[in-house]
C-alpha cells in the first residue's frame, strides 16, 4: 500500500470512505445503518476515536476522524470498526426473514472473499480505505461534500433532514452519533 494512502500521523483529521463489496445496496434496511451507528458510537467511547462527521449511503460510508492522544492507533481502530461491523451485518443478514436478497449478497460476499487471501468465507467491506489527511480548509470542505451525499442521490432536500449522517448535529437538532464540530471542537 502506498504511504499515500496511510494515516502517518496520529494527530491529524482523516477522511475515510469505505464502500460494500461490490456496491452491494445493504444499507437500504435500517437494521443495518444501526450497527454501524452502534460500532461509531462504541469506537467513540472506548476506542479514543474523534468523529467529526459521518454519512451512511446504501453501499458505503464517509468519515471524517481523528483520534484521542490515549486512544487506538487508527489502523487498530479502522481494522476493528470494519471486522466487527462485517461480522455484525454479515449475521443480521443471515439471521433476517425479511431480506429477500440474502441468498444473493452471501454468495456475492463468497466470491468477495475467494479473491481475496485475507478472508476465509465471507467479505463484507472492500479491501482499502484510501484515507486523506485533511488540513486547513480541506476539512470544511470534505465534510460539506458528506453532508450533501445524500441531496446529491436525492434522499432528502436538506442534508440535515438525512437521519443516518452528522450534517443534523451541525445543524443544531442532535444526531444518532455525538460528533466534534470542526469548526470549534466541542461536542455536538
Amino acid at each position: 500500500m502506498s504511504s499515500k494512502y496511510k494515516m502517518n500521523n496520529p494527530e491529524g483529521i482523516y477522511f475515510l470512505s469505505t464502500a460494500v463489496v461490490n456496491w452491494i445496496d445493504v444499507f437500504t434496511r435500517i437494521l443495518y445503518k444501526e450497527i454501524v451507528i452502534e460500532s461509531l458510537k462504541y469506537c467513540v467511547k472506548n476506542k479514543g476515536m474523534m468523529l467529526y462527521g459521518y454519512v451512511i449511503m446504501t453501499n458505503h460510508i464517509h468519515l471524517i476522524i481523528g483520534r484521542r492522544p490515549d486512544g487506538s492507533a487508527f489502523a487498530d481502530m479502522v481494522r476493528d470498526f470494519k471486522k466487527f461491523t462485517s461480522s455484525q451485518i454479515l449475521n443480521a443478514i443471515q439471521d433476517n426473514p425479511q431480506e429477500g436478497r440474502k441468498e444473493w449478497m452471501i454468495w456475492m460476499m463468497e466470491r468477495a472473499a475467494q479473491k481475496n487471501s485475507n478472508n476465509t468465507n465471507f467479505q463484507f467491506w472492500q479491501q482499502d480505505n484510501h484515507p486523506i489527511e485533511l488540513e486547513g480548509d480541506w476539512i470544511e470542505q470534505k465534510l460539506e461534500y458528506v453532508h450533501k451525499n445524500p441531496v446529491e442521490a436525492g434522499f432528502v432536500r436538506e442534508p440535515e433532514e438525512y437521519r443516518y449522517s452528522s450534517a443534523s448535529n451541525y445543524a443544531g437538532k442532535g444526531g444518532l452519533v455525538e460528533v466534534i464540530s470542526v469548526y470549534d471542537g466541542e461536542e455536538i
